[in-house]
This record gives C-alpha cells, structure tokens and sequence, in this order.
C-alpha cells in the first residue's frame, strides 16, 4: 500500500480540518460514503493540518486548531482499554470541530468481552400487551433486555437482525462508534454489503436482534434535509452540507 501523503478534508461534528494524511489513515476516516470523517483516524500530527473550519464561527482559519487529549486507559470492557480520547477545537471560540476514542486490547489475539457498566442496572423490558399486526419470530419471545452498557459486545455478533416488520435485514457483525461517538451496530446487509443501525433503534436482543422505530421526537442537531442526526450546536450538517 502506497505511504504517499494526499493533502483530504476531515470532516467532524463541529466543522472540518484539511489535512496531509496516508492511505492507512483514508481508510480509517471512510465511513462508506464519499467524505472522510476524523474521529475514526484520533490524534494527528498539528503540523500535517494546513487549515481547519468551524461551524460556530462559519469560518475557515489556517493552521490547525487546538488539540486537547487524555490518556486515561481505562478498562471499557474485558480486553478493550481505553487509551486515548481527545478533541479538535476552534482557536477562536473555543468550539469543539471533532472528538475521538482511541481504543486497544490488552490481549491483541482475544476477543473482546462485556462492556464494563456505565449505569447500576439494565431494566428489562416487560412483553407487550397490546395487539401486535405483525407476530415477531419465536426466538425473540425469550426472555430479552433493553441493550444498554451491560449487553456482552461480543455475544450480538453473529445474530440475525430483524426489522420492526420481522423482515430480515441482515446479520450483526460488530459494536461500534459513528463519526458523531454514538455507538451503533455494523451489520452485514442480505445483499452483502455493510451497513449500520443506531444502537437507540435496537429494541430487543434475544436469539435475534430487533428493530424498532425511533420514536419522533425533536432532536437536536437533527438535519431537515436528509435526517442525520448531528451534534447539538451544529450549524450545517456533516453528512449533506444542509444549514441547520
């Protein structure tokens, strides 16, 4: 793979960084659609950054913007630390442009286990009493719980997913981090291509994982143009562009 350095815009929550990048680090930032996003790539060099734009201020500056980091290493889950998290911010108000995780494993060769409880408890969700048009598959009439910080990463893999309509849309690959630090779940689509839902979608887990419609409510940061979901305070959105 060539190491030639490409001069690409880096897309965040908050505005944009132009910046010298490897091939390595254009893979990292391809989140499938045509832009490249920062948070997936963490830290880099402040000298590779010729400029950076924030949506707060609706301006472009040169040079890089401020980058503030911790090292906490803290244990998210059983063989997964979390080494690094850090954001870019705006020389001029101050504003965050982006935010990243930088994630490793204790243990390269193991697999990662149960994430490590951000919360005292996962409430279970009580079975539905009102009529139901559609009969959900049987696996899913087990006993379930709402996913939540508890729910053993590894053990979605692997589970089919089934939309609110109990039509299969795919199969679980993998928990992670969109461009926006939510987590969501990577699946593998029926035409082979990957895909990937927001976790707040995910309405039951048992022996299948499934779907639901988000409930409509007034979102902030949410694009009245194509829907995504950006972080509240942003003026244009990071996916089409469209002012909010």
């Amino acid at each position: 793979m060539s190491s030639e350095l490409r001069l690409k815009k880096l897309r965040g929550s908050g505005g944009y960084v132009m910046a010298t990048v490897t091939d390595e680090q254009q893979m990292k930032g391809n989140l499938g659609g045509p832009d490249l996003f920062l948070a997936p790539i963490g830290r880099l060099d402040a000298e590779k950054i010729t400029k950076h734009f924030c949506n707060t201020c609706e301006k472009e500056f040169e040079g890089p913007p401020k980058i503030e980091f911790e090292n906490p290493n803290e244990e998210v889950a059983e063989n997964l630390i979390l080494a690094e998290r850090g954001q870019y911010i705006c020389n001029s108000c101050n504003a965050s442009i982006a935010e990243y995780r930088d994630f490793k494993k204790q243990d390269e060769a193991g697999e990662v286990g149960s994430a490590k409880p951000l919360e005292p408890q996962v409430q279970n969700i009580q079975p539905q009493t009102a009529p139901q048009q559609v009969t959900e598959p049987a696996a899913v009439q087990e006993t379930v719980t709402k996913p939540g910080p508890m729910t053993t990463v590894t053990s979605i893999e692997g589970k089919t997913v089934f939309d609110e309509s109990a039509n299969k849309i795919g199969t679980a690959k993998q928990v992670g981090i969109d461009s926006t630090q939510s987590m969501v779940l990577v699946i593998t689509k029926e035409d082979g291509t990957e895909g990937s839902v927001p976790w707040s979608n995910i309405k039951k887990i048992g022996e299948v994982v499934l779907l639901g419609k988000p409930q409509e409510t007034s979102q902030p940061g949410k694009c009245s143009n194509c829907g995504f979901g950006n972080k509240e305070g942003s003026k244009f959105c990071e996916e089409c562009g469209n002012k909010i």
